[in-house]
C-alpha cells in the first residue's frame, strides 16, 4: 500500500526527477516511488517477481496500478493501442504509460483523462498520478484539486515577487495594491479560458512580448491592463486591440497603484500559471483559498475557513429556494403565473454582511438564475412567442449586497459574481443559444469593505417596504470572553448603551444586528453558525432579545461537522439557524438530512417552549444525590505524587501508606493516568513532623499559595497539608469529567473505591448507587449534556450546577433502579475485559468495541423506556422531551 503522502511532499519528490538531461526505463521505478509505493514493491516489481507483462523486456505491468512501455512509436497511438491490450484489460492497471523517454503519453484508465508532456516537464504534471497516492478524483475532490494547484500556484508567485520587491509591502498602499494584482491576474485567466478573451490571449502576449529575464513584464501588464481599461481599438497599441473593453473599473487606474517588478523565475512562473485549466475554476471555494494567498502565515490553513457549497446550501434552500421552486411547480401550466414569479425573482434582494469573498452569494445567484431558465423553457413550452424573452438575464447582480472588512476579500467577491454571472451566461446559451456577452461590465454587486459590526446595514442593503430581501452568510465566530481585544470593541456598537454579556461569542453581534435588522419586515435571514451559540449559557445571552422583537426560529440545521472541498477540512461542529417574523406556520428541525417540522423551535434547537436553563443549586429530583466539584489542591503540584514518588516514599516510611491516596482528575481517569496524592489532616500532622520529605513539600505548598493573587489562597497557606477545597468522602462515588471531546458518543464516566479522591477537573457524586451510573452514562443524559452544558472550544463542557442540577429525571421505581444497576454493571464489566485499553481509546468512536458500544444501547434503551413509552427516532426528539419535562418539574416547584 502506497504510504501516506501530502500533496507537498508529492510534489517536491516528483520536482525531483524533473529536468534532467536524459532519462532511462528506470522511470516508471522513480515515479511509483515519489508516490509513496514501498520499496519492497518497487524492488521486487524491478527484479521481475511482480512483472506480469508476457513480455517484461518491453513492459511493466504492476497489477491495478500501472503498465508501462518504452517504445519508438508515435505516442499517441501506442498509448492507444496499450489501452486496448488484453493484459490491460485483464490486470486492471490504474495507468497505461507509452513513452521515448523523452515525452511521456499516459491514460488515467478509470476517469479517461490524457496526458502528454515531456518527461523532464514531469513536475508539472504531478497531480495526473495522485491516485498512486490514495487521493482519489472524485467530483468534489477533482474540482478542488484543481483550485488547489492554481492557489498554491499564485502563492508561489506571491512569494517570489514579495522577494522581488521587499519594500513593496511596507509602502502605504502596497498591500492592497498587491491584492489588486492578483484578483486583475484571476480575471485574465479566467477570461482567457473560457471566451471571454481569445483563448490563451493573454498569456501569448505575455510570452510573446516580453523578455526572459522578466524586466519588462511589468511594463507590459501596465500596459494589457491599460487596454483592457479602454474602450475604443484604436486608442491601444496594435499588438493590443485585439484585446477588449473590460469596463467595470476592474482595470482602472487606481491611487497607490504599484505593479511588483518580476524575476526571469516569476515570469516562467507567471506564463505557467496561464496554461492551468482556469475555466474549471468556481469562485464559490476558489475566492476562500485565494485570499489567503497574500498572507503567507494564513497559507497553512488554506480553505480552512471556507464553507462548502452543501453548507451554503443549507441556508439558501430553506429560506426561499425552496418556497421559490415550490412556487414553479404550482405555477408550471400557467404563463402568468410564471411570468409573476420571473418579476418576483427578479427584484429579490440577497445579502451578505460577512460575505468573505462572496461564496453564498456566488451560490445564491446561480441557484436563481438556474430557476430563470427553467421558467423561460416553460414558458417557450406553453407559447413559443415567449422566445422574445431569451435575450438576457432579469437576475441582476446589483441586487446582491454584501459588508466585509477586508479589502482584497471585498474586491475577489464582486470578481466572483463576474464569474459567476459569465458561467450562468455559458448555461444561458447552451440553453437557449443566445450569447449574452458578459463584457463591457456594466453592473456588480454592492460590496462594500466595511465594518459590518459598525455600520448601518441599511445604508448598505435598505430594507424597504414590500421588499423581498434574504440575509444569508457564515459571520465570523471567535470566543466571547476569549475574543481578541480588537474585536471585543464592537461590542459597544451593536449594543448602543444596553447592557450585555461579556461571554457574548463575537459572531452574536450578527445575530443580533440582523433580528434588528428584519424585525418588522418581511426579510428573513439564515446564518451557518458555531453550535455553541444554541448551547449552554450563551442561549440565555442572545435569544431572549431575539426573541422579544417578534422574532421567531424558522428553522435549524443541529450540530453537524463543517466540511468542505479545501485542502485541510475544517473541523469544526456547526449548525444553521434561520429567524423571521413570527407566523403561524410549521417550523422545521433538520437533523442528519431529514426534517420533522414543529410549532416552535426554542434556542436550544429543539421543538419546545423559549426556556432557559440556568445553574440551580440543588437537584430538581429529589431521588438525584448532590454532584459536587473534585477536591482542589491549590498546592502547586506538591501534594500530588506520580508512582515512583509514592513507592519512594512508601519504601523508606512504610507506616505512613495510610496517608496516601489515590488522586484522579478527569484528565488522567480517562487516558488511565495513575497519580496519588498526600492526604493527612489536622489530626495526622503528628504522625508526619520528623518527615523531611513532607516537611519539604509543605514549605512548597505554603510558599506557592503565599505568592497567590488570590487572597483566600494566601490565607490557607496556614494549612499546607490540606487541599484548598475539600469535597472527598471516603465513600464510593462517580467520578465525572467536566471536559471531555466532543468526538465522543458518551463521556466516559467512572464508579471509583473509597479509596481515591477525585481532583477538581471533575466532578464527584459520593455515596453513588449504580443506577446513578446508567442514568448518566445514558444518551439521554449525553443529549442534554450536548444542549445545556455548552462546550470549552469544540469539547463538552460539564457544569454541576447547570447540567446535572437541571437535568429532568421522572420518578424511578425500585425496579427501574435495579434494571438500571444491572444495565450498569454489564457496561463496567465490558470495560473490565478490555482493561488493557484506556477509556480514551474504548470511547473513540471509530475504535468503540462491539460489546461496550451493544453495552451503552442497552443502557439506552433501558433509559429511554422511563421518559417515553413511544420510542424515540431521534436525539432531537430525545431534548424535546426533556425540555417539556424540564418545564413541567419548574411548574412544580413554583
Amino acid at each position: 500500500m502506497a504510504a501516506r503522502l501530502s500533496l507537498q511532499d508529492i510534489e517536491s519528490r516528483v520536482e525531483q526527477l524533473s529536468g534532467r538531461e536524459e532519462y532511462s526505463s528506470e522511470l516508471i521505478y522513480d515515479l511509483l516511488l515519489a508516490y509513496g509505493k514501498p520499496k519492497s514493491t518497487v524492488t521486487r516489481l524491478r527484479k521481475g517477481d511482480t512483472n506480469v507483462a508476457s513480455d517484461p523486456t518491453s513492459d511493466v505491468l504492476l497489477k491495478n496500478v500501472v503498465d508501462f512501455r518504452v517504445t519508438d512509436s508515435n505516442l499517441m497511438s501506442a498509448v492507444t493501442m496499450l489501452k486496448e491490450d488484453p493484459e490491460v484489460q485483464r490486470f486492471s492497471p490504474r495507468f497505461v504509460i507509452a513513452t521515448d523517454l523523452k515525452e511521456l503519453s499516459a491514460i488515467d484508465m478509470r476517469t479517461g483523462e490524457s496526458l502528454l508532456t515531456p518527461v523532464k516537464e514531469i513536475d508539472q504534471h504531478f497531480s495526473f498520478f495522485l491516485p498512486w497516492a490514495g487521493m482519489e478524483k472524485t467530483q468534489f475532490i477533482s474540482e478542488a484539486h484543481a483550485d488547489i494547484k492554481a492557489a498554491e500556484r499564485m502563492g508561489k508567485l506571491f512569494d517570489e515577487l514579495h522577494k522581488a520587491n521587499p519594500e513593496m509591502l511596507k509602502v502605504e498602499g502596497g498591500r492592497h495594491a498587491l491584492n489588486v494584482f492578483f484578483t486583475r491576474l484571476l480575471f485574465c485567466f479566467f477570461a482567457e479560458d473560457t471566451g471571454i478573451f481569445e483563448a490563451n490571449q493573454f498569456t501569448n502576449a505575455l510570452a510573446s512580448h516580453t523578455l526572459e529575464d522578466g524586466s519588462d513584464t511589468a511594463q507590459m501588464l501596465a500596459r494589457i491592463f491599460l487596454a483592457l481599461d479602454t474602450a475604443r481599438p484604436e486608442d491601444k497599441p496594435s499588438y493590443l486591440r485585439r484585446f477588449p473593453y473590460v469596463n467595470g473599473q476592474l482595470f482602472t487606474v487606481r491611487e497607490h497603484e504599484i505593479i511588483p517588478e518580476f524575476t526571469s523565475k516569476a515570469r516562467q512562473m507567471l506564463i505557467e500559471l496561464g496554461t492551468l485549466k482556469w475555466e474549471e475554476i468556481n469562485p464559490d471555494i476558489f475566492g476562500s483559498m485565494f485570499q489567503t494567498i497574500v498572507s503567507t502565515q494564513k497559507r497553512s490553513d488554506l480553505g480552512q475557513h471556507y464553507t462548502s457549497v452543501p453548507n451554503i446550501l443549507k441556508t439558501i434552500e430553506p429560506l426561499f429556494m425552496d418556497a421559490l421552486r415550490d412556487e414553479y411547480r404550482r405555477s408550471i401550466d400557467s404563463s402568468k403565473r410564471l411570468e409573476k414569479l420571473l418579476d418576483r425573482i427578479s427584484e429579490i434582494k440577497i445579502f451578505d454582511p460577512a460575505c468573505g469573498t462572496g461564496n453564498f452569494l456566488v451560490i445564491a445567484y446561480k441557484e436563481l438564475r438556474r430557476l430563470e431558465h427553467s421558467i423561460l423553457e416553460r414558458m417557450a413550452e406553453l407559447d413559443s412567442r415567449h422566445q422574445v424573452l431569451f435575450t438576457s438575464s432579469r437576475i441582476n447582480i446589483q441586487n446582491f449586497y454584501g459588508i466585509e472588512i477586508e479589502d482584497v476579500a471585498a474586491e475577489i467577491a464582486v470578481l466572483s459574481l463576474w464569474i459567476a454571472k459569465h458561467q450562468m451566461n455559458v448555461e444561458f446559451k447552451d440553453k437557449f443559444g443566445v450569447e449574452i456577452p458578459l463584457i463591457p461590465l456594466r453592473e456588480a454587486g454592492h460590496i462594500v469593505s466595511k465594518n459590518a459590526c459598525r455600520i448601518d446595514w441599511n445604508d448598505v442593503c435598505p430594507n424597504e417596504e414590500g421588499g423581498e430581501i434574504y440575509l444569508i452568510g457564515n459571520p465570523p465566530y471567535k470566543g466571547g470572553k476569549s475574543a481578541p481585544k480588537k474585536l471585543k470593541e464592537d461590542y459597544p456598537f451593536v449594543f448602543q448603551g444596553r447592557p450585555y454579556s461579556k461571554n457574548l461569542d463575537y459572531i452574536a453581534l450578527w445575530f443580533i444586528k440582523g433580528a434588528e435588522y428584519i424585525a418588522k419586515s418581511s426579510a428573513k435571514l439564515s446564518f451557518v453558525t458555531t453550535n455553541s451559540v444554541a448551547q449552554g449559557e450563551h442561549v440565555s445571552l442572545m435569544f431572549p432579545y431575539i426573541f422579544s422583537l417578534g422574532l421567531e426560529i424558522g428553522y435549524a440545521y443541529t450540530s453537524f461537522k463543517w466540511s468542505n472541498n479545501a485542502k485541510r477540512n475544517a473541523g469544526v461542529t456547526v449548525a444553521v439557524i434561520s429567524l423571521q417574523a413570527k407566523t403561524g406556520g410549521p417550523k422545521r428541525i433538520y437533523t442528519d438530512g431529514a426534517y420533522r417540522e414543529v410549532s416552535q423551535i426554542n434556542g436550544y434547537l429543539a421543538a419546545g417552549p423559549h426556556i432557559y436553563v440556568k445553574p440551580a443549586r440543588r437537584h430538581t429530583s429529589p431521588s438525584m444525590p448532590p454532584m459536587c466539584l473534585g477536591s482542589m489542591p491549590k498546592d502547586g503540584g506538591n501534594l500530588i505524587l506520580t508512582r515512583e514518588e509514592k513507592n519512594d516514599l512508601l519504601r523508606k516510611w512504610p507506616n505512613l501508606a495510610y496517608l496516601v491516596k489515590g488522586f484522579v482528575g478527569g484528565a488522567e481517569f480517562i487516558k488511565g493516568l495513575e497519580r496519588f496524592c498526600l492526604w493527612i489532616s489536622d489530626e495526622q500532622l503528628e504522625a508526619v513532623s520528623s518527615v523531611p520529605e513532607i516537611q519539604e513539600r509543605f514549605d512548597r505548598v505554603r510558599e506557592y499559595r503565599m505568592e497567590s493573587a488570590a487572597q483566600s489562597t494566601v490565607d490557607y497557606a496556614i494549612y499546607p497539608n490540606r487541599f484548598k477545597q475539600i469535597s472527598y468522602r471516603p465513600t464510593d462515588s462517580i467520578i465525572f469529567p467536566r471536559v471531555s471531546s466532543e468526538r465522543r458518543e458518551y463521556i466516559p464516566i467512572g464508579y471509583l473505591e473509597c479509596d481515591v479522591v477525585i481532583g477538581d477537573s471533575a466532578n464527584a457524586i459520593y455515596d453513588a448507587e449504580p443506577w446513578l451510573f446508567a442514568l448518566l452514562t445514558s444518551r439521554m443524559h449525553m443529549v442534554w449534556a450536548r444542549a445545556v452544558g455548552g462546550q470549552l472550544e469544540t469539547r463538552f463542557r460539564y457544569s454541576n450546577t447547570l447540567v446535572y442540577n437541571n437535568f429532568p429525571v421522572p420518578p424511578l421505581s425500585d425496579e427501574a433502579k435495579v434494571e438500571l444497576a444491572d444495565a450498569a454493571f454489564r457496561v463496567l464489566d465490558v470495560r473490565e475485559y478490555h482493561c488493557e485499553c484506556t477509556l480514551a481509546e474504548l470511547y473513540d468512536p471509530e475504535e468503540m468495541p462491539i460489546d461496550l458500544r451493544e453495552a451503552h444501547q442497552q443502557v439506552d434503551l433501558l433509559v429511554d423506556s422511563l421518559y417515553s413509552k413511544r420510542v424515540f427516532t431521534s436525539d432531537e426528539e430525545r431534548l424535546t422531551r426533556l425540555f417539556a419535562l424540564y418545564e413541567e418539574m419548574g411548574e412544580k416547584e413554583h
